[in-house]
């Protein structure tokens, strides 16, 4: 979760002159009543415990140039905003808000983000469970305005980082990574990946949510995010202590279950799905 929020710019009258496109005013309420019709947000500010911001990111394997902020849903304010959030959008590190990004999406990945993000939400509450959504990531793409005014894919990974006495979402951290040189197409689906070798929920439709659990066991989750590193078998099996031919196994179960070709289209389906 943590893209959207209740507030958005531009509005005048009847319609939103957004993206130099017309956006009926009914859509965007789609949008604001995400969180503001929720009662999952915080209603208090919550304080995160000291954390080293740049290694939970570095844990995010990169694919990408890429950008992160934290956000919290108590008053929708940033923190903590890369400097590199210039050179994907050219907005200044120091003064750009929460509706500068939201901003950028792409008029006709608007309903989606929206669907999306109440969903992810719904899914949560009623199949994860609260008490672990500290320990899960939130992940799907979105078309987004580049600096160079061109729209291009980001992927969007949040991590929840507080929540109040109530459960309701306080601060999030939101990585977003551009990937536009694995695809140009949004997939319009979300995942839910465990950061704890717990159950991850990939491919998720919001019309339809299937709660069933990612066919990938967690070791093979941990094997692909160490392939995605450049690894090879030898180094794989080092770091995991088990065998390289171990290792080779493994790589065979888990192309054999996503019916991938080869190496680089395993690659870019879990990038896109979140699981990397």
């Amino acid at each position: 979760m943590g893209i959207l929020s209740g507030r958005l710019l531009y509005v005048c009258n009847t319609k939103v002159e957004f993206l130099h496109m017309s956006i009926p005013n009914d859509k965007l309420q789609k949008i604001y009543s995400t969180w503001d019709e929720s009662d999952k947000r915080a209603k208090a500010n919550t304080e995160v415990s000291p954390f080293d911001i740049e290694k939970m990111v570095g844990s995010i394997v990169s694919t990408g140039p890429l950008y992160y902020y934290v956000i919290d849903f108590f008053d929708m304010s940033l923190s903590h905003v890369s400097p590199s959030i210039m050179e994907i959008h050219g907005f200044d590190p120091k003064k750009v808000t929460f509706d500068d990004i939201l901003g950028t999406i792409d008029p006709r990945d608007l309903n989606f983000v929206a669907e999306a993000e109440k969903s992810a939400i719904d899914f949560f509450y009623k199949t994860v469970g609260i008490n672990k959504i500290t320990r899960y990531k939130t992940n799907y793409s979105f078309r987004s305005r580049m600096k160079n005014g061109k729209y291009g894919l980001l992927n969007h990974q949040s991590i929840q980082l507080t929540v109040d006495e109530n459960g309701g979402f306080g601060k999030s951290l939101n990585i977003h990574t551009q990937i536009d040189h694995l695809s140009n197409e949004n997939t319009y689906r979300y995942s839910l990946i465990s950061l704890d070798n717990d159950v991850s929920y990939m491919n998720l439709c919001f019309d339809s949510p299937n709660d069933s659990p990612c066919i990938f066991t967690p070791r093979e989750i941990e094997i692909l995010q160490l392939i995605s590193e450049g690894l090879d078998n030898e180094a794989i099996g080092e770091k995991l202590f088990i065998s390289a031919n171990t290792v080779k196994k493994h790589r065979k179960n888990v192309l054999s279950k996503s019916d991938c070709k080869n190496t680089a289209q395993l690659i870019k389906m879990c990038v896109l799905e979140g699981l990397i």
